[in-house]
């Protein structure tokens, strides 16, 4: 099959900016901010995201901080590049039945390879819910292709 063949889906920072994620759909987040090195995702927990205790499954903490930390990250991205996060970290501090989740995620450092983001979740009453962070590596050229 030749490029032309292949049918092009539209770039994932547009995707991002319009919510037309698979997994955001799926766990029912919503990206609300994205700005230059910083991004913004909320999401309404609920028992659905509840994990055999009846609290939030820490999955989902995860999922949220490391798409608010990606979209940060793709934020700093030339048109000629995309990337991949490498480490992803979590510390948990309160639990979580229902809320109004808040992931902030911001990068702290971005070199020409390797970045680092870091994310705050906060709940609807500002309390801290849980810190991340990520590692990310930035992918050009051949290692960039059908990203």
């Amino acid at each position: 099959m030749s490029m032309q063949e292949i049918p092009l889906q539209p770039d994932f920072r547009q995707r991002a900016k319009t919510n037309d994620v698979a997994v955001a759909r799926l766990i029912g987040f919503e990206t609300k901010e994205i700005a230059d090195g910083k991004a913004t995702v909320v999401l309404a927990a609920g028992p659905q995201h509840a994990n055999p205790m009846g609290t939030l499954h820490g999955g989902i903490l995860c999922d949220i901080a490391d798409a608010a930390m990606g979209i940060a990250f793709a934020s700093t991205l030339g048109a000629d590049e995309t990337f991949t996060t490498v480490e992803l970290k979590i510390n948990f501090f309160r639990t979580v039945w229902t809320a109004q989740l808040r992931a902030e995620g911001a990068v702290v450092q971005r070199g020409r390879t390797v970045g680092y983001v870091e994310c705050t979740i906060s709940d609807e009453e500002n309390r801290l819910i849980a810190k991340a962070a990520s590692t990310c590596m930035v992918l050009r050229g051949q290692k960039a292709a059908g990203r």
